[in-house]
């Protein structure tokens, strides 16, 4: 989300309106969705909180998991996030500037509502971390950092590949698998989906547990009931 509205780019550049975030978790729902994930991308950089209003309204009117990220700056942010309506709350500039937060938010809420997002780039033969909306790169080794937000309290991991992002090229599965193996906590894959196969690969060749999708819903290239019928006869299991 970026002012109240989706929004779609490529590797976090170019951003295009897509529509209204109550509007279309509501018709991912009735899809079949697992689970809707809003992460206001501005909000960091803009020195702001995340639009509770809008997540508000959307929470008002879905029953499957809300997870909301982006302009979390402590406890009471989480804690609104929360009572708005959020499930579980992602966090990842904040989590890198005060890792702390992490055992702090998962003491007050429960790990199961504590998503660490990390913006992952490549550089040479291993990644690296960005913060603000993947404006800011931060020094820190993607696989060692979510090694040590798990040991924080962090109760699932929200990967996003910078370099595949928008590409519609295929999820990093080098990077989706390094993370995933390292850790014992979930690992969300984001970042480059463009087709069927591409979710049913990093599924079956790595050991991230959910795919999240933005360009092929956004554009209703394929739907999720699509999807999982697809994976379903590919074997993979799927609610």
């Amino acid at each position: 989300m970026k002012d109240g509205n989706v929004v779609k780019g490529i590797k976090f550049l170019n951003l295009q309106g897509v529509g209204s975030p109550p509007d279309m978790a509501s018709n991912y729902e009735a899809q079949g969705a697992d689970e809707i994930v809003f992460l206001d991308i501005s909000a960091s950089h803009e020195g702001r909180k995340t639009l509770l209003d809008v997540v508000e309204r959307t929470a008002n009117q879905l029953f499957v998991p809300l997870t909301v990220g982006g302009g979390v700056r402590d406890r009471d942010d989480m804690r609104a996030a929360l009572n708005a309506g959020a499930d579980k709350v992602s966090i990842n500039t904040v989590a890198v500037q005060h890792p702390e937060i992490i055992t702090q938010c998962a003491d007050d809420f429960g790990s199961q509502c504590v998503v660490v997002a990390i913006d992952a780039k490549r550089t040479g033969a291993s990644w690296n971390v960005y913060t603000h909306g993947g404006r800011k790169e931060v020094g820190l080794d993607v696989v060692e950092w979510a090694v040590r937000a798990e040991k924080l309290g962090a109760g699932e991991i929200l990967l996003t590949s910078m370099d595949a992002d928008g590409t519609k090229d295929g999820y990093d599965l080098e990077l989706t698998d390094a993370v995933a193996r390292n850790v014992n906590i979930p690992v969300i894959a984001s970042g480059g989906c463009g087709n069927v196969e591409h979710i049913y690969d990093v599924l079956t060749q790595t050991k991230a547990e959910a795919a999240l999708a933005a360009s092929i819903f956004h554009y209703n290239e394929l739907t999720v009931g699509q999807v999982k019928s697809y994976l379903r006869k590919r074997g993979v299991p799927v609610r």
